[in-house]
């Protein structure tokens, strides 16, 4: 498992790592150049940007694909994405603006910053965009500590 701090890449790049996690197992440089309105040359530096990183792989004229650092990294995505839209919906934000607003600054939220947050709100499991992923950094870990805390509970024993 990889380490990551949420300042890995820009909001750009973020926003081509959702695309093509949204696009299944191949994403089409061509195609991906069309939804951002962009020239191919465009994506094909990003995409060698991002594969030199370790975040894809890239074969080229056949697509890319995320290599097990890039998975890794875009379940944090998509993470980071659901938890800060859900806590948006607590201050009055109907669903599609919650999920609209925190696209627009969540490569600015560290991921202990949403682990944090994670935490107080009790590692929700659904936010408004769908289920949220946990990862061990910071609920099994947590989990890990409340279990061994109620063991320490459950093995006190008492002077006579």
């Amino acid at each position: 498992m990889h380490h990551f701090t949420g300042f890995e890449l820009t909001p750009r790049k973020v926003e081509y790592m959702k695309y093509i996690s949204t696009r299944g197992e191949r994403v089409n440089t061509s195609k991906m150049a069309v939804y951002f309105n962009v020239d191919p040359s465009t994506i094909t530096k990003m995409i060698g940007e991002l594969s030199e990183s370790g975040y894809l792989t890239h074969v080229p004229y056949h697509g890319v694909t995320f290599t097990q650092k890039g998975k890794e990294y875009t379940e944090f995505l998509l993470r980071r994405h659901r938890i800060l839209g859900l806590v948006l919906t607590h201050y009055g934000l109907s669903p599609e603006e919650a999920c609209f607003e925190s696209a627009r600054f969540e490569s600015y939220v560290s991921r202990e910053m949403i682990d944090r947050i994670c935490r107080s709100l009790g590692h929700p499991m659904m936010g408004v965009c769908g289920a949220i992923p946990h990862d061990r950094e910071c609920c099994q870990l947590e989990a890990d500590h409340l279990a061994d805390e109620q063991k320490n509970v459950n093995t006190i024993q008492f002077d006579r």
